[in-house]
């Protein structure tokens, strides 16, 4: 197995892992965005491009800052999102953050949806399971019925892994 495709195969396990962490506990371990930073610093190194992709890095963090301080994204999304960066050539930044969009789009879609079905009035018994089997589902369903934010990793790993695996990024 070459180099690039075992840094591949790790930007994959990692960026799942991040997207697991975050719908289960709506946090990003900091040591996974640093993780994909220097995996994709190691990819574009091996095609001369890690300073482009190290400046188009630095470039995402104000914008990436600014949608938390609005409160569009929460830290953990603002610290990813220029962290995998380097996973794509600089070339393929816009179509990577055109995926991550429309990822987004279309995880907000069942969110949105299941907030109106699960809207409950105070004191209603909830529709969501009482076994212990279905803690997970139940606490997801608190944080819908609460307006609780989205898991936005699961949204920017997808958009990372979609062009990564289907597209040419000229990765093996």
């Amino acid at each position: 197995m070459s180099m690039s495709t075992a840094l591949t195969v790790m930007a994959v396990l990692l960026l799942a892992l991040v997207a697991l962490h975050d719908l289960a506990l709506r946090t990003i371990p900091d040591s996974a965005s640093l993780g994909l930073l220097g995996i994709g610093l190691a990819l574009r190194l091996g095609d001369g491009q890690a300073g482009q992709a190290l400046a188009l890095a630095a470039l995402l963090a104000p914008p990436a800052l600014l949608l938390w301080r609005l409160g569009w994204i929460g830290g953990g999304d603002a610290k990813l999102l220029p962290a995998i960066a380097p996973l794509a050539p600089p070339e393929a930044l816009p179509g990577l953050l055109l995926a991550i969009a429309l990822a987004g789009g279309l995880l907000a879609l069942p969110y949105l949806l299941a907030r109106r079905r699960l809207a409950l009035p105070a004191g209603a018994p909830s529709r969501c399971g009482a076994s212990l089997g279905a803690r997970l589902w139940r606490a997801e369903c608190r944080r819908l019925r609460r307006g609780g934010p989205l898991p936005y990793a699961v949204a920017i790993a997808a958009g990372a892994l979609l062009p990564l695996l289907h597209s040419g990024w000229r990765l093996p």
